[in-house]
């Protein structure tokens, strides 16, 4: 098919009279045009380091304190070189005095932008805005906002505050013991409580320090003490499937089905993508901040989410990142597809990609032995996968095919099935979607990619994501702006992308492999053990429509607060039990931050949840209910700030075992598991998004795998004043758990927290 017409800069045939060349001036006029797109490129990454670099500092700050400083020595009759130039050269004019003063100059310049940068990183030390109530501001941090904002410069790029941000700060031993101790009193009786208070104690007398010390050493060392070792060991190091286990996903649209058009779909999609990834080469996606445009957050996350694959290792993987890369992947029905993006010097317009993904669609060649299946490889076991691809991917047509693959900017699958919410069938049809874009047929997705983009048959789309390069807020970020533009774009009457198709374009490349028996052996035993993992998942979503945050914050309540509150409630009624509860937070205040573990099963919580199930008076669960939502978001806080938990208990883990050091506190603290692993997927651009004029542009929202065996995996999403999108992740194989049952139960304890406030409103 199309890679019959590749162009080529020559052609050469050999005569009696010697070779004949024959010049192809179309290709080398694409030669050129690529060649100028990748020096404007290199052009722009450029200078783009150069504006971060010296941020809060400009070229026009430049100017004004070298002319000023030039002007105020000249008006004083001075030397502007402070005698430098006088005692490096006699002979010296005034030539050589106004260069000496344009380099004073420039150093007093680069000493101001270092002062600016201190302060603000001291500024950003402060979080004592935290502290005040929702919709108060006190007068120190009204103060606090004006410094903030007069050091933050103008007109920040994405990167821009990375070297302004501080350090993150390593709790004492003393704090994460107590804290520690706090969140497991509700989980254990007296007596492994007494046990556990006794490890407790030994480790911060004994052991405890001297791990504190190597860890403090890290901590003025690196950027991060915690975020390389987390990578490493938590994803990195992993030998179980990715898929399920780690990788993410995201959903489409809730009601609205723009377009039944697959390939038109696909068009808008990859080019509001790639859109995306321009804007993020030139840095011109705005920072991310708090406090009303106030606080920046890291962004640093946000280097790898194009161009880069996840490489699979014996003992550990890696994360492979290519600076540049033009074209796609794409699978469609067992065969393999490389798409430029790039043509005439451009980026393909949507009906050009369109023009691509149909051709694609129309090519009815059948899969290579071993082809179609090979992304099993990624779903299954890391270990296996890793020995077949140094074995049989290597070399040859195989590691080029792999290559263009693993290089290319994302992975894109045109699904074969049809998935979508269906308002005849609204349960059993967002389960389906969700366990697809989970993981599909299971061979059907590059797991390893950074994303996958996945545009099923009817038009739909959904997104899987690989975890170790970033969390799920980077991908969020982009996957809002990939929906927003969908409209924008918009679609002709007969459903195709607006514009032309390209009369000249180049097809889409067939990749080539040569599988031998043995690997496909590999394959199908990689196949064998994704499918028992994906075959096991209980997915449930349901969106909950009886209200929203706008109601919660009316009751002066967090609306993330009183959600985990609501999860532990559905909990107890589900299992008749508490359980160790993981709330994701994040770090990103702090310098190549993460996440945070924000342990939301608190004694406080169980009190409330208590009350609810004893007979207790209305004013005693509202009591209870406030102070544990009280304590949820001083919790919050806390780990939000560095003074979590259980990323300190993990690092201090990992320094015994490089000294050696065996810790049964250690040791037990990270061997108890997670059996209700929650997060919230947040709206970063609400003004993207006019939910009160189009609430049909809900968001779905996106969820994740079950982590523990008998455990439950919870994402929610709060879209606009009046919708809460919930994920719900289980095992079939566990007789305690049931995505169905406790989707009902968390609908029941939402809807009971309520009556509570409206009960006492209609009282008052």
């Amino acid at each position: 098919m199309a890679e019959a017409h590749q162009a080529v800069a020559f052609q050469f045939t050999v005569t009696p009279d010697g070779i004949d060349l024959h010049l192809c001036h179309e290709a080398l006029r694409q030669v050129y045009l690529s060649g100028l797109h990748s020096w404007k490129k290199r052009f722009i990454r450029f200078k783009n380091g150069i504006m971060t670099g010296v941020y809060p500092g400009s070229p026009a700050g430049f100017m004004v304190v070298v002319v000023s400083y030039m002007s105020y020595n000249q008006y004083k009759q001075l030397d502007p070189s402070l005698g430098l130039i006088a005692k490096l050269d006699k002979s010296s004019n005034s030539t050589t005095s106004i260069v000496g003063g344009v380099l004073v100059g420039t150093g007093l310049w680069v000493t101001i932008i270092m002062i600016m940068r201190n302060v603000l990183k001291c500024l950003l030390s402060w979080h004592g805005w935290m502290q005040a109530r929702h919709g108060s501001v006190s007068w120190s941090t009204h103060v606090w906002m004006i410094l903030v904002k007069i050091f933050s410069g103008r007109k920040p790029m994405l990167y821009s505050f990375q070297n302004s941000l501080p350090r993150l700060p390593v709790p004492s031993i003393k704090d994460t013991c107590r804290r520690y101790l706090e969140s497991v009193r509700p989980l254990m009786d007296d007596e492994q409580y007494e046990r556990m208070k006794g490890l407790t104690e030994d480790f911060k007398k004994n052991l405890g320090p001297r791990l504190q010390w190597y860890l403090k050493l890290k901590s003025w060392w690196a950027s991060n003490y915690v975020s390389d070792w987390w990578e490493e060991y938590i994803y990195l190091r992993g030998r179980a499937p990715i898929m399920v286990n780690s990788n993410y996903y995201a959903m489409d649209f809730l009601y609205v089905f723009p377009t039944s058009n697959q390939a038109a779909r696909a068009g808008n999609t990859i080019h509001a993508i790639m859109l995306y990834r321009r804007k993020l080469d030139r840095a011109q996606i705005k920072p991310i901040y708090l406090l009303a445009n106030k606080v920046p957050l890291c962004s640093a996350q946000w280097e790898r989410m194009f161009n880069t694959t996840r490489i699979p290792g014996l003992e550990t993987d890696t994360i492979q990142h290519v600076n540049e890369s033009k074209h796609i992947a794409v699978y469609h029905k067992g065969r393999f597809f490389k798409v430029w993006m790039f043509y005439d010097g451009r980026l393909l317009l949507p009906r050009e990609i369109e023009q691509q993904m149909q051709r694609i669609l129309a090519d009815e060649s059948e899969p290579l032995p071993g082809e179609e299946r090979l992304a099993a490889l990624t779903a299954g076991d890391r270990t296996p996968w890793a020995k077949a691809r140094e074995t049989y991917f290597s070399r040859g047509k195989n590691k080029q095919s792999l290559d263009a693959i693993e290089k290319a900017a994302f992975f894109v699958t045109l699904d074969d099935t049809e998935q979508g919410y269906d308002a005849k069938n609204p349960v059993k049809s967002l389960d389906r979607y969700a366990k697809s874009v989970l993981h599909g047929k299971c061979y059907d997705r590059w797991f390893d990619k950074s994303f996958n983009m996945i545009i099923f048959k009817n038009g739909t789309m959904g997104l899987n994501a690989e975890h170790s390069w970033a969390d799920a807020p980077i991908i969020g970020h982009l996957w809002e702006h990939v929906l927003s533009m969908d409209p924008k774009l918009g679609y002709t009457e007969d459903d195709h992308c607006n514009g032309d198709p390209h009369p000249n374009l180049p097809g889409p490349q067939r990749l080539q492999w040569d599988i031998p028996a043995e690997c496909q052996e590999t394959i199908e035993s990689s196949l064998t053990v994704a499918r028992t993992l994906a075959d096991d998942v209980d997915c449930h979503i349901f969106p909950f429509t009886e209200f929203g945050k706008g109601l919660i914050k009316k009751c002066r309540t967090s609306p993330d607060a009183f959600i985990q509150i609501a999860l532990q409630l559905a909990h107890y009624r589900d299992k008749g039990k508490f359980c160790l509860t993981y709330e994701a937070s994040m770090t990103r205040l702090f310098r190549e931050g993460r996440t945070e573990t924000v342990r939301s099963c608190t004694m406080e919580a169980c009190a409330f949840v208590r009350s609810m199930i004893r007979d207790e008076t209305r004013e005693e669960r509202l009591r209870l209910l406030k102070l544990a939502a009280e304590k949820h978001q001083n919790m919050y806080r806390l780990a939000m700030t560095g003074q979590g938990i259980d990323r300190h208990l993990f690092c201090l883990y990992v320094v015994s075992k490089y000294l050696g050091e065996d810790s049964p506190f250690l040791k037990e603290v990270l061997s108890e598991p997670w059996r209700l692993s929650t997060s919230q997927t947040p709206m970063q651009q609400l003004e993207l998004f006019d939910l009160v004029r189009h609430p049909e542009y809900a968001s779905s929202g996106g969820g994740f795998g079950p982590v523990a065996d008998d455990g439950y995996g919870v994402s929610y999403i709060i879209v606009g004043e009046n919708l809460i999108n919930l994920h719900i992740s289980s095992k079939y194989s566990s007789p305690e758990t049931d995505s169905h049952r406790f989707g009902a139960n968390i609908r029941q304890a939402m809807l009971d927290m309520l009556d509570l406030f409206q009960l006492n409103n209609k009282a008052k």
